[in-house]
């Protein structure tokens, strides 16, 4: 029987993703350099109430409080050994919110890097990188998610790895980098070179696409540039809510609802099938931006022009292809989700 993400993805045009995890842990409560991850033993109530909130306004997928529960990110804070535990309550607690909704709802175990640089440039090897990825899937699986979700990725090395231990697991799994560097990862990726890559995988992923960056317009140029390789593989959207600017001791993203709403039809209309939201997006977000994929019927795909005259310019000329437009204000980058 195919995975629960394949079935809704056979059945549906398109399918709402959640938002960001550590925007709406941080208005909850979490301190500043506080890894959300223990929040899954120390305050599950406060996870459980982020898992709701997407549930709530209507997402059909939400990621697990996991992204950095891996043993590499974990060292930071002596907590390496509570990699896989951490990674298994994150999504036991996503579990049963899902369950309990009544309706289909994919737990995708989110897993993002290593924070370590791959060999040759760094000392992290295939083989380490793969046993750190390997160890958070099996967690996550334990914990009942449905699919793997590898995201926020810069190096095709780490890549690899993440989508090794998939395997290893015997887990569906997607795939997300990072572009936020003139149209490119920053470890110099481009939007061709990944959809060339996941076709490539002996295990290629249910579906791949780009989070995070530097805001909306950048990120639909970004699934542009998959959809131009001609891949029929479903495309992954999930960009920021507008740009980050700090105001009174916070980072605050710029993207209103009704912003995040235009991104969200503009999205489907460039060729994305699962579309959500990273950095800055709350559930108030999510539920226009649901509301307008309801009631907007389907349009042609937009060109780079009306991308920028809707949501913004672009923050650079290049889109990582070597094709260059006429929009480049400066933006800031980010490149955790949340």
């Amino acid at each position: 029987m195919a995975d629960l993400l394949s079935r809704l993805l056979a059945e549906r045009d398109w399918i709402l993703a959640d938002g960001a995890t550590g925007t709406n842990l941080f208005n909850m409560g979490l301190a500043s350099g506080e890894p959300p991850e223990l929040w899954n033993t120390d305050h599950p109530d406060k996870v459980r109430a982020l898992y709701r909130g997407w549930v709530e306004v209507g997402c059909d997928l939400f990621l697990t409080n996991s992204f950095g529960s891996n043993a590499a990110r974990l060292k930071l804070h002596g907590a390496q050994a509570r990699a896989r535990e951490l990674s298994r309550v994150a999504a036991e607690l996503a579990r049963e919110e899902a369950d309990r909704a009544g309706r289909p709802i994919v737990v995708a175990g989110s897993m993002g890097p290593t924070g370590e640089i791959m060999a040759p440039m760094g000392s992290l090897t295939h083989e380490a990188a793969v046993e750190i990825f390997h160890e958070q899937a099996e967690g996550l699986k334990e914990g009942g998610a449905d699919v793997l979700w590898v995201e926020t990725i810069s190096a095709v090395e780490e890549f690899r790895a993440a989508a090794e231990a998939a395997r290893l697991t015997g887990m569906p799994w997607c795939g997300t980098m990072t572009f936020d560097t003139a149209g490119r990862t920053m470890m110099g990726v481009t939007p061709a070179q990944l959809a060339t890559l996941v076709e490539k995988l002996p295990n290629p992923p249910i579906a791949y696409g780009a989070n995070c960056g530097v805001g909306a317009s950048d990120l639909l140029r970004t699934v542009l540039g998959f959809v131009a390789q001609g891949s029929e593989r479903p495309i992954i959207a999930k960009g920021n809510a507008g740009i980050p600017k700090y105001e009174h001791g916070h980072i605050h993203y710029d993207g209103t609802p009704e912003l995040m709403a235009d991104y969200a039809v503009l999205a489907r209309d460039c060729g994305a099938r699962i579309i959500g939201g990273c950095c800055g997006t709350t559930p108030d977000h999510l539920a226009r931006m649901r509301e307008a994929l309801e009631t907007t019927p389907p349009g042609p795909r937009p060109s780079l022009e009306e991308i920028a005259a809707r949501l913004g310019a672009f923050s650079s000329p290049g889109d990582g292809s070597g094709t260059d437009t006429a929009q480049r204000p400066e933006r800031a980058r980010r490149r955790r989700r949340g």
